[in-house]
């Protein structure tokens, strides 16, 4: 259990910060860089739950949930074992990755083929479903990058690829299951 009993620690004003096995590193590390990307996809998550149904905010509050666990995975180094660490370390899991896919699929059987790409528009719920799907690349592409760095869980990588193509699909879902999708028409102002 978490107690924050001060918020302000002042132990972040000379630009460090503690990962969560005490390490101190440079706020702007790629570590920092790629799970403050996965907190700022939790806000943009937040956002979209304010326009969200019912059903889709249940489904918005897991994955918000999910990006706490991924935010605490990627904070804390790949290498540091359960017994350094004295408790169990919380790591993503496949099953998190798979629940995705479920979702995913159930709703790639409401919507029709995609014959041409679609813009980031339409509802006020697929807009803001549309900017989750980007800051989920932007999560997945610093993760990959620190990956080539540090060591880093393969099932974080996995969820943040899969989460992206959830969104998609969610926005599609919330564009009247597609049919209110607008659609990029190539080249079409250029006169």
């Amino acid at each position: 259990m978490v107690v924050l009993n001060k918020i302000y620690t002042k132990t972040g004003d000379a630009g460090e910060t503690a990962l969560g096995n005490g390490a101190r590193v440079a706020k702007h590390s790629m570590r920092v860089t790629a799970y403050g990307t996965v907190d700022e996809l939790n806000a943009t998550v937040g956002m979209a739950r304010l326009v969200a149904d019912d059903t889709t905010d249940k489904l918005l509050s897991a994955i918000q949930n999910d990006l706490f666990d991924l935010g605490a995975d990627l904070c804390r180094p790949d290498m540091d074992r359960d017994d350094e660490a004295g408790y169990p370390v919380l790591r993503m899991t496949i099953t998190q990755t798979e629940r995705l896919e479920s979702e995913i699929d159930a709703m790639i059987a409401r919507l029709q083929p995609l014959k041409s790409f679609i813009l980031p528009a339409g509802s006020a719920l697929a807009t803001q479903l549309h900017l989750c799907r980007t800051v989920a690349r932007r999560a997945e592409r610093l993760t990959v990058e620190l990956a080539t760095m540090e060591s880093v869980n393969e099932a974080a990588v996995k969820y943040l690829n899969r989460l992206s193509d959830w969104f998609f699909c969610a926005a599609r879902v919330a564009n009247d299951e597609g049919r209110a999708d607008v659609l990029w028409v190539p080249g079409a102002n250029r006169g």
